[in-house]
């Protein structure tokens, strides 16, 4: 087992980090951002605190796209809001509590949507 990974070459420049092979040749099959995670086809939206230190946070999970179409939409929810957010392992984070701002803006987009919490 290996410790490091190969991430530049001088002879070839750019290397995929999954597989080592050269940026150019790397089909992308071993890319995490082609991966779609398992999903119900329900995305739920909640409002949180707990283990935020007290700050409300809106989350939204179970959009069956991968980690690039995630972030560009995420993008979109938080200029929708007009606020920060963020994506940890497939679920967007906006910060405040915007759920009802955010749901008929991702019906629109075609999903079906579950306030869920509180």
């Amino acid at each position: 087992m290996r410790n490091s990974r190969l991430v530049y070459s001088t002879d070839f420049g750019r290397a995929c980090p999954d597989c080592g092979q050269p940026m150019d040749e790397c089909r992308g099959t071993c890319r995490k951002s082609s991966v779609k995670p398992a999903s119900d086809g329900i995305v739920r939206v909640r409002r949180e605190t707990k283990g935020r230190n007290g700050k409300t946070v809106t989350t939204v999970s179970g959009l069956p796209l991968g980690e690039d179409g995630l972030r560009e939409f995420a993008s979109q929810l938080k200029r929708q809001c007009g606020t920060g957010g963020s994506i940890k392992d497939g679920v967007i984070i906006i910060q405040g509590d915007h759920c009802d701002a955010l749901i008929p803006v991702i019906q629109k987009h075609g999903y079906t949507v579950k306030r869920s919490g509180g």
